[in-house]
């Protein structure tokens, strides 16, 4: 993690030390090329991808969705050689039609395998990004960060949902209901608990309480399955140019095609085949409908259904969730400072070829994004690691010809233009 000058300049910082982050900021290495000492990675927790590792416990994740093909290194086998080299085949878990899929630590230990060997850890500064600015001569950006201010030529918003989670209303300020990301502890020991929910959080957290206590799993819907989270042919660019990339950006068009898109609120059948083993066996119990109201009766919730079933628990834990990337604060924050360009529902217009954040009045900041964030030019494998890879090859071929343009043009690398690819 580094310390140092805050006010020195960079040439690309990368808001964020998740997946994405970690990913891409390989990528920048690798292929714009910059060096080390150019690069910064910047994000609030005491390591990389320490969001992503307290989710996965906290939800009792024993294998990624994803195939071993994805992970966050930059070689596509590369978690496939790690686990021949010290033995663990057997962590690359078989999946009916479908590529092995690797265990959580399998996939943790690859990742630190990456971060330690690339050392990428040394590019991490522990800071949280209040503000972005655009520089006075307009060469470039600076982030109002919690440790003092960073100037960068580019700057990559890498940021997930960024803590805003989806709270129902009946939920809100009622003692002995949380949120599986905000505070829940796994280990604290209940003897019944509800879950909230009907996505793959909820359906992993479910099991892996019902080992220990009573437990009853609470959907507004029926369960649904899918091998993924969006058709295979999404992770594939040409399939996103052809089917997404024909509607305008950040228009309502791309919005819908997305929504359609992505497999929300799904179970993988590796997941939906435990969770009916666990019910047949009375180990959990499934419940459906909407909460009509919540109340706390001596020491213990009771949730009162649409349909007059009433639910009784220790603690409810709320697995319902994220609030849309789109309407985040930070992000708003951002867009109103630099005057970014916004579609529907909030979505950022993006340059398709570039992924750069396009102005109101077209002129080019040097602000890229990546994840969640990116749903509108990326499509619906936006937020996931597939998605990361899609996000890199734009991004640092995008950074790489503007610096290569600006080495023959003798001009500052970032310095203001028309057009995302000026």
């Amino acid at each position: 993690m580094t310390t140092g000058n805050p006010t020195r300049e960079f040439g690309c910082i990368i808001v964020g030390g998740g997946i994405h982050g970690t990913y891409l900021a390989q990528r920048l290495l690798e292929d714009a090329p910059f060096d080390r000492s150019d690069v910064l990675i910047v994000d609030p927790h005491d390591r990389l991808l320490a969001s992503f590792r307290e989710k996965a416990k906290a939800c009792g994740m024993e294998a990624l969705r994803s195939t071993f093909v994805h992970h966050v290194g930059t070689e596509p086998f590369g978690l496939e050689s790690f686990a021949e080299a010290n033995d663990r085949e057997d962590e690359l878990v078989p999946t009916v039609d479908y590529p092995p899929r690797p265990s959580l630590d399998l996939f943790l230990d690859y990742s630190d395998y990456v971060i330690d060997r690339k050392n990428l850890g040394s590019l991490h500064r522990r800071a949280a990004v209040d503000a972005i600015h655009e520089l006075p001569d307009g060469t470039g950006l600076r982030l109002e960060t919690t440790e003092g201010p960073i100037d960068t030529n580019y700057c990559i918003l890498a940021i997930g949902h960024g803590g805003h989670y989806r709270w129902p209303d009946w939920a809100a300020g009622l003692d002995g209901v949380e949120h599986i990301w905000e505070g829940f502890d796994p280990d604290a020991s209940a003897d019944r608990t509800i879950v909230v929910g009907g996505g793959i959080t909820a359906a992993q957290l479910a099991c892996e309480l019902s080992e220990t206590e009573s437990v009853t799993l609470l959907s507004r819907h029926p369960l649904e399955w899918e091998v993924s989270e969006a058709d295979p042919p999404w992770i594939n660019w040409s399939h996103v140019e052809e089917t997404l990339h024909i509607h305008p950006p950040g228009s309502s068009d791309r919005f819908e095609v997305i929504s359609d898109a992505r497999n929300a609120a799904t179970i993988p059948p590796y997941l939906y085949q435990e969770l009916g083993n666990r019910i047949n066996e009375g180990e959990l119990t499934l419940a459906q409908g909407a909460v009509d109201s919540a109340t706390v009766e001596d020491g213990s919730v009771r949730l009162s259904l649409d349909h007059g079933l009433q639910l009784l628990g220790d603690r409810v834990v709320l697995a319902t969730g994220f609030e849309p990337v789109f309407d985040h604060p930070f992000v708003d924050r951002i867009a109103d400072e630099l005057e970014l360009a916004r579609g529907y529902r909030g979505m950022p217009v993006l340059d398709d070829d570039t992924l750069a954040w396009q102005r109101d009045d077209g002129w080019f900041v040097p602000l890229y994004v990546s994840g969640a964030l990116a749903l509108g030019a990326v499509g619906p494998y936006a937020p996931n690691i597939p998605g990361a890879r899609r996000a890199g090859d734009r991004i640092t071929a995008a950074i790489k010809h503007r610096r290569h343009r600006s080495e023959a043009d003798g001009t500052s690398e970032s310095a203001s233009g028309m057009g995302a690819s000026d």
